[in-house]
Formats: structure tokens, sequence, C-alpha cells
């Protein structure tokens, strides 16, 4: 069988609003997992809190909707049960790098092999549009009573510094360059994560569709561009031309792939080292051959009589 976007639709109306790039990305994440033909049964989806965490109900998959910026350290836990599942974790920038910060970082340390694709607007939109994480400072958009006074926070650096192995950065309205990008980041073996920059139409008037189209461009317009490492001596070499390229964020907008490391081992593969039969018999596949005690039973030695 060979599967269509289609087959990843599922019958819940989709309650965004018009113009919302959240659509964009939806809509390429459809593609990516067609075009992979990823077995649905297989795939895990996995949300936080905010517009863009609406995506689990979305996606035919099995779909996680859990609280506010705990998705990365959920989808760790399915992944780390069961390594033959396809993890993805969809939020917004407020979500993953703000209240999510610490997780994001810990995933990039860790370096499990699962999929971040962040909803990158610059404002909560589900709250009403206050300054989010990635909202260049002094900006004022209609929903701040003031310019933002805080500092942006810049995921691919970020990711860069924590530790991740896949590093992108997409825009919404793209779709077939979007959908390419979430596909090499599904097929990475490692912890990939896909910043996806996208316009807010109700909250963000000042990072529209028009301000982004006037400064992005593909890093693979440069023929000499090539992100792909393949060892401690390659990551030494190109770091510096990868670093600057991440700063880059003003006048001119880079999108594409930024780093790739195709050589360092995935958490799954050191825990495979430490206990010998884990990737071959995980834990979530692993039959349970004795009912659990009830907790009363495990503790009645331990009650104390009031």
């Amino acid at each position: 069988m060979v599967r269509k976007w289609i087959d990843y639709k599922t019958e819940a109306w989709v309650q965004w609003c018009p113009g919302c790039g959240d659509f964009g990305i939806l809509n390429a994440i459809y593609r990516a997992l067609a075009e992979l033909d990823i077995d649905p049964s297989k795939l895990v989806i996995v949300g936080g809190i905010g517009c863009s965490s609406r995506s689990v109900y979305y996606i035919k998959a099995n779909a996680i909707h859990t609280i506010h910026g705990r998705a990365i350290p959920v989808a760790s836990g399915v992944k780390l049960a069961n390594p033959e599942l396809t993890v993805v974790v969809t939020g917004g920038d407020g979500d993953l790098l703000g209240i999510g910060g610490g997780h994001f970082v810990a995933l990039g340390r860790r370096n499990i092999d699962m999929t971040v694709v962040v909803y990158d607007n610059g404002v909560y939109g589900l709250t009403k549009g206050q300054a989010g994480p990635t909202l260049p400072v002094w900006l004022k958009t209609k929903a701040l009573p003031h310019p933002n006074i805080q500092g942006s926070v810049n995921p691919l650096l970020l990711a860069f510094a924590a530790g991740y192995t896949f590093i992108a950065r997409g825009y919404a309205f793209h779709l077939n360059q979007l959908k390419d990008l979430i596909k090499a980041a599904i097929q990475h073996r490692g912890a990939a994560v896909v910043d996806v920059l996208q316009p807010c139409p109700t909250y963000n008037d000042i990072m529209t569709n028009e301000w982004y189209e006037k400064r992005i461009y593909y890093l693979s317009e440069d023929s000499s561009w090539d992100p792909v490492v393949r060892s401690p001596q390659e990551l030494k070499e190109k770091a510096p031309k990868i670093l600057e390229k991440m700063m880059e964020f003003e006048d001119r907008i880079p999108l594409g792939i930024f780093y790739q490391n195709t050589y360092m081992e995935t958490l799954e593969e050191r825990l495979e080292k430490l206990m010998p039969g884990y990737l071959s018999s995980p834990p979530g596949r692993r039959p349970v051959t004795k009912p659990l005690a009830h907790p009363f039973e495990l503790f009645k030695d331990k009650v104390v009589q009031v």
C-alpha cells in the first residue's frame, strides 16, 4: 500500500485563524509522512499546549496531547520505551523554548532519535499575543502595550549548543521545501529539530508573510554549502561557517539544513552498550509476566496507624 497525504488527515475540524502559518506546516507534515510511507500505527505525534499543539488532533497517528512545555519528555519516554516507533513533537516557540526550554536542551544532550518541529511565530497565539521567546527585542506587535524588552532565543544556536545532530529552518508557506526538510529530519538518526518560521496574522503584525518573503533565502543557493559533518575534525572545520549562518537573522534570513552530524551516537545506541538486548527487546515490547502488586500490598509494612 502506497499512502497518500490524505491518509494522515483526521476528521477533526482544524481550529486555526485564516492565514495562519500552522496550515502550511501541517500540510508539509502530511506530505512528508506520505512520501516516507510511515505506518500510522507506528507513528507517535506529541504536542504540548498552544495553537500549534492542536496538530495532534489533525494527524492520524498515536497522538498525545500533553501539558505546557512537557511534550519533549513525554515523547522521549515513548521513544525509549519502543525505539521502533517514529516520534514527532509539534509545538510552538513558547511551548518548546520558553517553559519547555530545559527539556529542549536535554533532548540535544541525549541525542534521542526523534524529530521536533517548532512552529515559530514569535508570540503566544493561544493566550492572546504576548511576546514569545523568539520575538526580537524592541519589536512592538499589536497585542503588546509596549515594545518587547527581552532578548530573543535563537533556536538554531541553542540546538547546536545542546547537541542536536540535525538542525534546519523552513518557512510555513514554502510547502515543498518544508516537506523536504521534515522528511530529512525524520530520516536522520538522532535528535532533529526543524525551526519553522510562520506568520501569526492575528497577533504578530510585524513579521508578516510580506516581511518574511523580502528576507528569506535558501542555503542551497550556494553550491559549496555542505552542512554534513562526518567526523570531529570536520566539525571543527565547518563550525565557524555554520554558526555564522545560524546567527544571520535581520535583512537576510537563511533557510535549509544548517547542520547534520552523522557520526554521533544516539542515546538508544548508548543504552544498548550498557544493557545488551535493549534494542532487540525494548521495554515497550516486553510482556508483563507478573501482575503488579496493589499499592497497599507494597507499602503495608510502612503504614502507620493513627
